[in-house]
């Protein structure tokens, strides 16, 4: 049975999906968008502090049925413009160390909300 996944911490859905879902020990984070969820704003105008916020709520995602960065085996990272690789792994790389995750990184014509990144993850909980 599928089990929705939902954190205070991460900005809510803004349409008919849920921020995750767990299906047995998988857990599909869908796209973060660099969301302040206290504030209802992005954390900032730059790719570094919005790549930030997006993993930060997946972070707050995971925590919900007790995972964490660790536990991630899959991302996919959506950018506004991919001239802002270098800037959004050097962030990225803070938050996986050893054995990092699977990635695929794309440019995209437009994100919502008109975000410099989106990112959605694939856990893996023991």
């Amino acid at each position: 049975m599928n089990q929705k996944i939902e954190s205070q911490k991460a900005p809510a859905a803004i349409g008919p999906y849920s921020q995750a879902i767990k299906a047995e020990n998988t857990i599909y984070i869908s796209g973060q968008l660099p969301i302040d969820a206290t504030t209802g704003e992005f954390a900032g105008n730059d790719i570094k502090s919005q790549t930030k916020q997006s993993l930060e709520n997946i972070k707050a995602v995971l925590a919900e049925v007790e995972a964490d960065m660790s536990d991630v085996v899959k991302t996919t990272v959506l950018m506004k413009n991919i001239a802002d690789f270098g800037d959004m792994n050097e962030v990225y790389a803070n938050y996986f160390t050893g054995t990092c995750p699977a990635r695929a990184a794309y440019q995209v014509a437009a994100l919502p909300k008109d975000a410099l990144v989106e990112i959605e993850a694939i856990a893996v909980i023991k």
